[in-house]
């Protein structure tokens, strides 16, 4: 309105605003009703008449007194105003437009620059006014209300009298794509969240889904082809175009819009206007280049083989699961079982069976029991009837004897000669083994105890009457664990020894512990606590029994974040009790973090400012002075003095000005100038020893991890000073003089740290071998080395075996497992040995040669096996490789954008798998083929076989069945077992259903969306003959 200025019609022109704009508010601030608006609207228009774009804008413009949304009386108006023909479509949308609070969301650094320079230029506000007008606080519901009125205005023909009409409707219609493209960008560009779930996003995702629908019945109508046909609409024809090209891009792909929108940008408007010649052939080439990549992997033909489902897949795919930390995945292990066998429940269960007693002989095999045998026993006793159980509740009916028939037949194909029977025991002579032994009927025992056998059957199964056998034996249920321990806190010792037992509760009681754990946390009971964490952190063994039924995060959030919350109260007493309990919790995040070689990521832990991350990551690291603040000076050089000075002493003062964190953090540094000091003279023997020994005492001796740490790094790199970290270590592995208590402690930090401290040793033994202060130190860690990693990495000896094994060295010690597990396959026999495996093996491969190098090899041997007849079997085995997961290897568990402080943690680089490499591979079969076309049918067929193994069932099929809620989030307890199938009635008889709650809701619960809507917004309008727009009824709105 800015150019309506002059005299004679303009000024007219003025007068007719200012007569309508008082009406308008008039009309507002009386609340006149619809019918004498209808009345009086006439007489207005014909003394003061106006367009129908100044019209709309005095209407829905923000006004003076209201900028915040529209008022509701004024759509009704828009209605009548629209039927009497004083306003149409393109002026709504257009004020629409102008006015829409999505133009907000768009801060561009172009208005920023123009803002930064209105004061050079005295007319740069103005233009800015112009530009920027005052926007809607909010116009989503009335943008909503506005495109339905415009669909009804096409439906009943009266949008496209005109062919300019039609074209103005095309041009604001383009406008507005492009702005819902602009803002869709903005949206899927917040990295930081600000915008991701406000109620900005969801204002725009509620306009576009009636926009969506007026689009669809725009271009469907014949009149707007016409009115675009013309030789001048080229440039409107070639603006709706490339918004549209855009503003599809927004959309989430949904049957039936999408493709009719695309059919008519790629057809309709693409016949309009022809491509140039050159175009189409780039077109073209890109087309072709895109074609012989990832269209081609689709399509890509190759014969078809039947392979074989052999007994060494599951072996392999097991094997990698527990050869570090433990990573059971129930639903991933059960998915894969179940896409071998296509469904098949009967078979899926015997293989995991045979596969977990095959597991447990090669490890007996290999001479590994001490150190792998007690988890592998517990996998197959304690866990495996649990997936046993989530197997057979993928049955539609479940029946007692299905489940005794896949046990009974595992059964019969596993050894005899490494699992003997109850009588074969009590032969004098064969010499057993106590790994093996007992284990058919421990785990027949659990499998009766979860319902998968009749009690009264076991001895049946078996073939023999049970030795062992208990039918008294009773079901934990973990909620009355958790209350007995909460009462009596004595009672969580006799759960600590209840992990160590192979009788099918011990899912139960690792729930129960953790969740007492959680308990004690939130209510910071930290003496409860302190006895908790020593008494888990003295058998390292536990903490992989604990890992079969829960996640690490469950295990080690609360911990964490109580020690990272931790605080002196302000009427604090006694401070070397809070050091002590603060030490003991955190001993067993470090017995967690040290054994299974984790950082502060693998734990879940995003927060750099963490002190637990700090204490994981630099404890062990000793800083210079000037690298330390003015307050951490003060704090070591308090704690030197109070260790070794005659008038020193750890008195509360220096406790109560250094928490147990900041402490931590300066273990490294203190035990640096503690053997800087004892090299050069400045401590005597008499001073070390004090001071030493306060040091392994209970309060500070969770502290000697990382300096323990710390010192066996030294030791390699400081030749000087190596005799005094001798002395040192001396004084802390054997020390003279040392109460119960704080023995039991020291003896699990040698647990944690036995393995670099040993090999430190032995690195300074072969530089210095008349030493005779080095084996005493050896002996001291001896008992503690089977204890002290699980990573999955393959140690020295092993390393040297396989690169000495053959001239391949490595790839040769590699490709020979390949073929002993193809061998094995091809001559099933009933109870025979699994044949030698370990997947340190292919861990060690792909660290030392890559993944890209490791899957060649494999193709390689695949390819050489197919050509020996056994292309059937190796296929198998090499998907199983690939497949399996990698625990050096795996992404962390927390995958939030922010943490708590509200920083974007950076990702977290990770090597390529062999599945993604093997993606890659299969991504270029195309190029693949023209070079090696063997290979490139051998990667295709492999990468389908592995992905259809791994792939994950639609909405966790498992959840579905009817009547059973399955808690499959917290481990065990959500494992469920055949109870659950008796309280729906399938079969089960005689027993309860015991603690499975998923809290999902009632089959008929809308999860929890509320999916009504406020009828009162389309009051004007008739919705009763929406069908007449021809919208889908899955129609999916949501944009990216």
């Amino acid at each position: 309105m800015d150019q309506l200025t002059g005299s004679g019609p303009e000024r007219a022109l003025r007068d007719s605003i200012k007569h309508w704009t008082k009406f308008v508010d008039r009309c507002i601030f009386k609340r006149l009703d619809t019918e004498r608006f209808e009345e009086f609207i006439p007489l207005v228009q014909n003394q003061h008449p106006l367009p129908p774009f100044v019209i709309a804008l005095l209407f829905l413009q923000p006004q003076p007194y209201n900028v915040i949304t529209l008022d509701p009386r004024i759509p009704p108006y828009i209605q009548i105003l629209t039927k009497l023909g004083y306003v149409d479509a393109p002026s709504i949308l257009r004020v629409l437009y102008k006015f829409s609070s999505l133009h907000t969301q768009l801060k561009t650094s172009q208005n920023e620059t123009q803002s930064a320079s209105k004061g050079n230029n005295p007319y740069q506000g103005l233009k800015e006014k112009r530009k920027n007008p005052q926007r809607w606080n909010s116009s989503a519901w009335v943008e909503e209300f506005m495109f339905y009125h415009v669909i009804k205005i096409i439906v009943e023909g009266t949008a496209f009298r005109e062919s300019r009409v039609v074209l103005e409707l095309v041009q604001v219609i383009s406008k507005w794509m492009e702005l819902f493209t602009s803002v869709s960008s903005v949206f899927a560009t917040d990295v930081m969240g600000e915008l991701q779930s406000s109620q900005a996003r969801i204002d725009m995702e509620t306009a576009r889904a009636a926009f969506v629908p007026l689009l669809l019945r725009l271009v469907e109508v014949p009149a707007l082809v016409k009115a675009i046909s013309s030789p001048h609409a080229k440039a409107i024809r070639k603006s709706l175009a490339n918004s549209m090209a855009g503003f599809i891009q927004t959309l989430q792909p949904a049957p039936g819009f999408v493709e009719r929108l695309e059919i008519f940008r790629t057809e309709t408007l693409a016949r309009l206007d022809p491509i140039d010649k050159k175009d189409q052939a780039a077109t073209n080439a890109a087309m072709d280049e895109l074609l012989g990549t990832t269209v081609g992997l689709d399509s890509f033909v190759i014969p078809d083989l039947l392979i074989s489902n052999t007994r060494s897949a599951v072996y392999v795919f097991l094997n990698a699961s527990l050869v570090g930390r433990p990573l059971v995945d129930d639903n991933v292990l059960i998915s894969y079982l179940q896409n071998r066998y296509q469904g098949a429940t009967q078979s899926s269960a015997i293989e995991l069976i045979v596969a977990s007693f095959d597991i447990l002989a090669n490890a007996v095999f290999r001479n590994e029991g001490p150190k792998d045998a007690h988890l592998l026993k517990s996998f197959l006793v304690n866990k495996v009837p649990l997936l046993l159980c989530l197997l057979f509740l993928r049955e539609p009916t479940f029946d007692t004897n299905a489940s005794e028939f896949c046990i009974t037949e595992a059964l019969s194909q596993v050894d005899t000669s490494v699992f003997p029977t109850a009588s074969l025991m009590f032969d004098e002579s064969r010499s057993n083994n106590p790994y093996t032994e007992s284990v058919r009927e421990e785990f027949c025992t659990a499998c009766a105890l979860h319902g998968l056998v009749q009690r009264e059957h076991v001895e049946r199964i078996l073939g023999e009457l049970s030795m062992s056998y208990e039918p008294s034996l009773e079901k934990y249920s973990k909620e009355k664990l958790v209350q007995d321990c909460l009462a009596d806190a004595e009672k969580v010792q006799g759960l600590i020894r209840e992990l160590e037992k192979m009788d099918g509760n011990v899912g139960a009681v690792c729930q129960a512990l953790v969740e007492v754990m959680r308990q004690l946390c939130n209510n910071k009971e930290t003496m409860s606590l302190k006895l908790l964490c020593s008494q888990l952190a003295q058998k390292p063994q536990i903490l992989d029994i604990l890992l079969l039924f829960e996640k690490l995060p469950s295990i080690l959030d609360p911990l964490c974040q109580l020690l990272d919350n931790w605080r002196y109260e302000e009427d604090q007493g006694e401070y070397q009790p809070i050091y002590e309990e603060f030490g003991s919790i955190l001993l067993l995040v470090l017995a967690f973090a040290y054994r299974y070689n984790l950082t502060a990521a693998d734990i879940g832990i995003a927060s750099p400012d963490s002190c637990i991350a700090k204490i994981l990551g630099r404890a062990h690291i000793s800083r210079d002075g000037d690298e330390l603040t003015e307050q951490e000076k003060g704090h070591l050089s308090g704690w030197i003095h109070g260790l070794f000075a005659d008038s020193g002493g750890l008195g509360d003062d220096l406790m109560s000005s250094c928490p147990p964190q900041d402490f931590y953090l300066l273990v490294a540094s203190l035990f640096q100038n503690i053997v800087v000091a004892y090299t050069y003279g400045y401590l005597s023997d008499e001073t070390l020893k004090g001071g030493i020994e306060y040091l392994v005492d209970t309060f500070l001796l969770p502290s000697l991890v990382p300096a323990l740490r710390f010192l066996a790094d030294y030791l390699w790199v400081e030749q000087k000073e190596q005799k005094a970290i001798i002395k040192i270590l001396q004084l802390i592995l054997l020390p003279s003089s040392i109460s119960g208590e704080a023995s039991t402690m020291l003896s699990s930090v040698r647990n944690l740290v036995a393995k670099p401290l040993e090999h430190s040793l032995r690195t300074y033994q072969r530089q210095d071998p008349k030493n005779q202060d080095i084996q005493p130190l050896l002996r001291a860690l001896k008992d503690s080395l089977p204890l002290s990693r699980r990573t999955g990495g393959a140690d020295h000896n092993e390393l040297q075996s396989w690169t000495n094994s053959s001239s391949a060295g490595l790839a040769g010690a590699l490709r020979h497992t390949v073929q002993g597990l193809v061998q094995w396959s091809m001559h099933p026999s009933v109870n025979s040995m699994p044949t030698s495996y370990t997947h340190r093996q292919l861990i060690a491969a792909q660290k030392i040669m890559g993944a890209k190098r490791t899957l060649r090899l494999l193709l390689e041997e695949v390819r050489t096996q197919s050509e020996t007849g056994s292309a059937n079997i190796v296929y198998d085995a090499v998907a199983a490789i690939v497949c399996a997961p990698n625990v050096t290897n795996e992404p962390p568990p927390n995958n939030q954008m922010m943490d708590a402080s509200g920083n974007v943690p950076p990702a977290v680089q990770r090597p390529l798998t062999l599945r993604e490499v093997l993606r890659l591979e299969a991504e270029g079969c195309n190029k693949l083929q023209k070079a090696d076309p063997v290979l490139a049918e051998i990667v295709v067929r492999l990468y389908r076989r592995v992905e259809a193994h791994m792939a994950m069932p639609q909405n966790q099929a498992i959840l579905e069945a009817p009547g059973i809620q399955l808690d499959l989030g917290s481990g065990a307890g959500g494992l469920g077992d055949v109870d659950a199938m008796a309280a729906v009635g399938v079969g089960a008889d005689g027993m309860t259903v015991d603690g499975l709650d998923m809290g999902i809701g009632g089959p008929g619960s809308a999860g929890g969306l509320d999916a009504t809507s406020d009828g009162d917004l389309f009051g004007g309008l008739d919705t009763n003959g929406m069908d007449m727009f021809g919208w889908g009824d899955s129609m999916d709105l949501s944009g990216n």
